[in-house]
C-alpha cells in the first residue's frame, strides 16, 4: 500500500486500539518511512476517545523520532481532537509548543486554531491570530495563555511541561520567517465568514465573500449556506434567496443544510408559507428531510396551528420509516391541546411516546401543555405513563404537576404527589418551593405558604424577593396587614432588598384598607431606598389621597404620571375622576374623561362616573346624554354597567329607552339583577297604569317566584310597545321548568291582548281554569280587552257580572275594553256597560 492508502485506511477505523495496531503493524512493514500525516490521525483517534496516556506515548515518540518532528498536521488533528473532547483551552497550548519549536501555522493548522477560538466565543482573539498569520506574524501572547489559564492536571499535562519548564529550546521561534500571505482553501474563507456572520460583521463577511472570488477560490456548499445563514440571521430573506440563486447558478448543489437554512429563516419570521415553500422542494429536487427539516417544519406549523398541514408532515415522517423528532412531540401535542382535540392528542402520545425513550424534560413540556389548560387529569395521565427502558421521572415533571394541581385548584392531591416523591428518592429543588408557595399563595392560603417559605430556608435555599412577594400579596388581599409587614420585616432581615413590587403590594393593601397614613409612609420609604415609584404604585398612592379626599396631591400625582412612558393607565384616571366627582369639581374631571376619549383610553367605569356626577350635580340632560354614549360604546360588559346608565333613564322617565336597555342585557346573556328590577317598578310606576297590576308584580318578584322576572320583563317590554319582544319572553314563560302563577297569566293575557293574539289569550285561559286558578281583577280587565277585541258580547256579559260588585275596578283599562268591543259593532250594549 501506498502511503496515501496507509493514511485513508488508518482514518476509516472506528475503534482507537484497532487505528493504534494498524500503526504499530505499518511501522513495522520493511523500508517504513516515518510519516507525520500518520501521527497525526492516531493522534486525532487517540484524542476523541480521550485516552490520554497513550496519546502521550505517541506524542513523546514521534518527538524523539529526529527524522519526524511534531509537524503542521500533527497539531492541527490533535488541536481539533481536543477542542472537540471539552478541551479548547489546553489545544491552544499548542500553539505555543509550536513557537518555542520554529513550526510557523501553514493555513491548515491556522484556520484549525481560529475556528477553535470562534466556537469558543473568542471573535477578537481569532481575528486578531487570523490577521497576525497574514502578514506573517506567530504571535500568541494576545491569547493570555499563562501558567494559571489551563488545568494542570489536564490531559495535556506534558504538554504545559514542555512550554512552562523549559524542556523546548526556544531559540526556534527566532527561525519563524514573517512572510505576508493570502487563504488559498475554500474552509479558511468559510471559518472566516461565519466568524463575521457570528461577530455581527456581515460586511466583512460579504467582503472575505467578494475576495474569496477574486483570488479565484471556488465557494462550496458550506460557503454558500454560511452566507445565507448570515444574511437570514439578521432578516434579510432578499438577500438570503439571492445568494440561493446565484448558488445554482455557480453550479453548486444545494444540500439538506441549505434548506434548513432557508426554512430556519423562515420559522423565525412566522411565515409558515414561506417554510412550507421550502420543505416541499427539498423532495422535489431529490434530496430527503432530515430530522432537523422535519423539526422545523412541525414547529412552524404547530405553533400556526394548522393541524392538517401538521398532520400531513407526520404521515411522511412515518412514511419514511423514520420516527418523530422528541423535541417534536410536546410541540405537536400542545397543537393538539390548544386546539381542543384531546382525542387526538391522546392517540399521538400512545403512538409515538407511551414506552419510547422520551425525557423526562419532554414528558414535562406535554404535561405542561395541559396543565395550561386546566387539564390536570390529563397531566395526571402523562405523569403516571409507563416509560421506555431506563426512563425515570425527574423533577422537572413533580414541577409541573404542582403547578398543574395549583392552577385547578386541587391542593389536596398535592400532598400525595410530594409523598411519592419523596418515595422516589428525589428532593424538592427551589423551583418545587417557588411552585408550592405560588400555588398557595395565589390559592388564598397564606399562612401554608408562609410555612413553605421557612421549610425552604430551613433546606438551604434562598428565596427571592420574588417568593416573598408572592406571599405578601396573599396577605394583602386577606387583609392581613400585620402578617404582611412581619414577612416584609423578614425578608429585610434575611438580607433581600424589597423591589418596587414589595413596596406596590403594602401601599396598595393600606390604600385599600384606608390607611392612607401608612401607605403614604412606604411610598417615602421606598423612594428613600432609592427605588423609582413605577405606574402600579403611583396609582396606589392616587388611591390613598382619594379616600381622604386630597385632590392637590392626588392630582400632582397624576401630572407627574402624565410626564412618564404611557402616562397615566386607566385605572389611575378613573381614581382621579372619581375624587374629582365627590368633590363635585366637573370641570377638572371633564377635562380628564376628554382626554381619555381622545386617546381611546375610557372604559365603562369612566362613563358611569361622570353620568353620576353630571346626576349629582343636577345636570341630567348631560348625564342621560353620557348614557347614550355609554349605551352605544360596546362596553356594557357586566350587570352594574347596565344599571348606572338605566338610572339614568329612570330620572328621566324614558320607559322605552329603559325596555330596550334591558332587551339589550338579555342578548348579551346578562341576567338583571335586583337593583335592575326596582329601577323597572319605578319607571312603570310613573306611566298612567293600573297600581294594582304593578303591586302584584312586586308582591310576585318579592317572593321569589320562578315566573316572576319574566312575567316583570314582558310587562316592560308590552308597557314600551316593543310588542315582540314582549311575546318571545311569553314563549318562555310557557317552559314546563317554569310555574307560572296567576300573576304571570295575566301578564300574558295583556300581551297577547295588545298585540292582538286572542285566541292564545283564550287558550292561556283555559290552562288557567284547568289548573284550578281563579281569574282577579286584573285577569278580568286583560281578558275584557280580549273579548272587546273580538266582540264577544257574552264574554263581555260574564266580566261585567265579575265586576259588578268592584265599582273601584272599572278602571281606563276597562273603559278602553268597551271601547274597543264598541267600535265592533255591538253599540248598544257596550254603551250600556260603559254608562254603568
Amino acid at each position: 500500500m501506498s502511503p496515501r492508502e496507509q493514511t485513508a485506511l488508518l482514518s476509516r477505523q472506528r475503534h482507537w486500539r484497532r487505528a493504534h495496531d494498524l500503526f504499530d503493524r505499518v511501522r513495522a512493514l520493511p523500508g517504513y518511512a516515518p510519516n507525520p500525516v500518520h501521527y497525526s490521525v492516531l493522534l486525532r483517534h487517540l484524542a476523541r476517545a480521550r485516552r490520554w496516556s497513550e496519546l502521550r506515548r505517541v506524542w513523546l515518540m514521534m518527538s524523539r523520532d529526529d527524522a519526524i518532528r511534531p509537524s503542521n498536521p500533527a497539531y492541527a488533528a490533535l488541536a481539533d481532537a481536543l477542542a472537540k473532547a471539552g478541551s479548547a483551552q489546553e489545544s491552544l497550548l499548542l500553539l505555543l509548543h509550536m513557537r518555542a519549536l520554529g513550526v510557523a501555522p501553514d493555513e491548515i493548522s491556522m484556520n484549525t486554531f481560529v475556528r477553535i477560538l470562534k466556537n469558543s466565543g473568542r471573535y477578537t482573539d481569532a481575528l486578531v491570530l487570523f490577521n497576525n498569520w497574514c502578514i506573517g506574524r506567530f504571535d500568541v501572547e494576545f491569547l493570555h495563555l499563562g501558567y494559571r489559564a489551563v488545568d494542570l492536571h489536564g490531559p495535556m499535562q506534558f504538554l504545559i511541561d514542555d512550554v512552562f519548564h523549559g524542556k523546548l529550546d526556544s531559540a526556534g521561534a527566532l527561525g519563524i520567517q514573517k512572510v505576508p500571505r493570502k487563504p488559498k482553501l475554500v474552509e479558511t474563507y468559510n471559518t472566516m465568514i461565519d466568524l463575521y456572520g457570528k461577530a455581527g460583521r456581515h460586511k466583512d463577511a460579504m467582503d472575505m465573500f467578494v475576495d474569496m472570488l477574486a483570488y479565484q477560490v471556488m465557494p462550496d456548499v458550506c460557503t454558500f449556506n454560511t452566507m445565507i445563514y448570515g444574511f437570514g440571521s439578521r432578516g434579510s430573506v432578499k438577500e438570503a434567496e439571492a445568494l440561493l440563486a446565484n448558488m445554482v447558478v455557480r453550479g453548486v448543489t444545494p444540500d439538506i443544510r441549505t434548506y434548513n437554512v432557508m426554512m430556519t429563516l423562515f420559522a423565525s419570521m412566522g411565515d409558515a408559507e414561506g417554510v412550507l415553500k421550502y420543505y416541499h422542494q427539498i423532495g422535489r429536487i431529490g434530496l430527503c428531510a432530515d430530522a432537523v427539516s422535519y423539526r422545523i417544519v412541525l414547529q412552524v406549523l404547530c405553533e400556526r396551528k394548522l393541524v392538517r398541514e401538521a398532520e400531513d408532515v407526520i404521515e411522511g415522517i412515518i412514511k419514511s420509516g423514520t420516527s418523530i423528532h422528541e423535541q417534536s412531540i410536546p410541540v405537536v401535542m400542545k397543537m393538539y391541546i390548544d386546539q381542543g382535540l384531546l382525542d387526538k392528542a391522546n392517540a399521538f402520545f400512545e403512538m409515538h411516546c407511551r414506552g419510547k425513550e422520551v425525557s423526562s424534560k419532554n414528558f414535562a413540556a406535554i404535561m405542561d401543555a395541559y396543565a395550561d389548560r386546566y387539564l390536570w387529569e390529563e397531566a395526571e395521565h402523562i405523569f403516571h405513563c409507563d416509560r421506555g427502558i431506563g426512563g425515570k421521572r425527574e423533577i422537572v415533571e413533580y414541577n409541573v404537576m404542582v403547578k398543574a394541581y395549583g392552577l385547578a385548584g386541587k391542593y389536596d392531591r398535592v400532598i400525595s404527589l410530594l409523598e411519592n416523591m419523596k418515595g422516589s428518592g428525589i428532593s424538592p429543588d427551589e423551583c418545587t418551593y417557588n411552585s408550592l408557595i405560588q400555588m398557595f399563595s395565589a390559592g388564598g392560603f397564606p399562612h401554608r405558604a408562609k410555612k413553605l417559605l421557612h421549610k425552604m430556608k430551613d433546606t438551604g435555599f434562598k428565596p427571592v424577593c420574588e417568593t416573598y412577594s408572592a406571599v405578601m400579596r396573599a396577605y394583602s388581599r386577606n387583609s392581613l396587614a400585620s402578617e404582611a409587614i412581619d414577612l416584609y420585616s423578614e425578608m429585610k432581615a434575611s438580607g433581600v432588598e424589597p423591589n418596587v413590587v414589595v413596596y406596590g403590594l403594602l401601599i396598595n393593601m393600606f390604600a385599600e384598607t384606608g390607611q392612607v397614613e401608612k401607605a403614604l409612609d412606604y411610598s417615602n420609604l421606598m423612594e428613600e431606598s432609592g427605588i423609582t415609584p413605577n405606574h402600579i404604585v403611583l396609582t396606589s398612592v392616587i388611591k390613598a389621597y382619594n379616600k381622604i379626599n386630597c385632590w392637590k396631591e392626588a392630582q400632582d400625582l397624576y401630572t407627574r404620571m402624565r410626564n412618564m412612558d404611557g402616562g397615566p393607565d386607566i385605572i389611575a384616571s378613573n381614581t382621579m375622576l372619581n375624587l374629582y366627582a365627590k368633590l363635585g369639581m366637573v370641570i377638572e374631571a371633564k377635562a380628564i374623561f376628554d382626554n381619555l376619549r381622545r386617546n381611546n383610553q375610557e372604559d365603562d367605569v369612566s362613563y358611569i362616573i361622570m353620568m353620576f356626577l353630571y346626576k349629582n350635580m343636577g345636570l341630567l340632560n348631560e348625564s342621560i346624554k353620557i348614557a347614550h354614549e355609554l349605551d352605544n360604546s360596546g362596553l356594557l360588559s357586566d350587570c352594574a354597567a347596565y344599571n348606572a346608565v338605566m338610572a339614568c333613564y329612570v330620572a328621566k322617565g324614558n320607559l322605552r329607552e329603559c325596555a330596550e336597555l334591558v332587551q339589550k342585557m338579555v342578548e348579551d346573556n346578562i341576567f338583571p339583577d335586583a337593583s335592575t328590577f326596582q329601577m323597572i317598578f319605578s319607571v312603570v310606576n310613573k306611566i298612567n297604569i293600573s297600581s294594582e297590576e304593578v303591586l302584584q308584580l312586586e308582591s310576585a318578584y318579592s317572593d321569589g317566584r320562578s315566573s316572576a322576572k319574566h312575567a316583570i320583563l314582558a310587562f316592560l317590554f308590552s308597557m314600551a310597545g316593543m310588542h315582540a319582544a314582549a311575546l318571545n319572553v311569553c314563549e318562555q314563560l310557557s317552559k314546563p321548568e317554569l310555574t307560572i302563577d296567576p300573576c304571570a297569566y295575566n301578564v300574558a293575557f295583556k300581551v297577547y291582548a295588545s298585540c292582538g293574539e286572542v285566541d292564545k289569550a283564550f287558550s292561556l285561559f283555559m290552562r288557567m281554569h284547568a289548573l284550578g286558578l281563579k281569574p282577579d281583577t286584573v285577569t278580568c280587565i286583560d281578558l275584557s280587552t280580549c273579548y272587546g277585541i273580538s266582540g264577544m258580547s257574552e264574554g263581555m256579559r260574564r266580566i261585567s257580572g265579575l265586576l259588578a260588585y268592584r265599582n273601584s275596578e272599572f278602571s281606563k283599562s276597562l273603559h278602553k275594553a268597551l271601547v274597543s268591543y264598541r267600535e265592533t259593532g255591538s253599540n248598544d250594549f257596550a254603551a250600556q256597560l260603559v254608562n254603568k
